[in-house]
């Protein structure tokens, strides 16, 4: 699965477990969370050394409220 694909699939979870975060996503797996993206890449590029690594914001509500206003 594409992470863009994955993303879409887990994006209410994770606007509910990880708002204000980022979250790092190899294939369809959720390789890191946090706050800072170069730390969160860094963990994830360990794991997965030699793949592709999407790094997305998760918002708060308020910043998605602001974003649909």
């Amino acid at each position: 699965m594409e992470a863009h694909k994955f993303l879409l699939k887990h994006s209410q979870e994770w606007s509910e477990k990880y708002p204000g975060k980022c979250v790092a996503i190899v294939g369809d797996e959720l390789a890191a969370v946090g706050r800072d993206r170069i730390e969160i890449y860094q963990k994830a590029k360990k794991k997965y050394p030699k793949e592709e690594i999407s790094i997305c914001y998760i918002p708060t509500p308020e910043e998605t409220v602001t974003l649909l206003s």
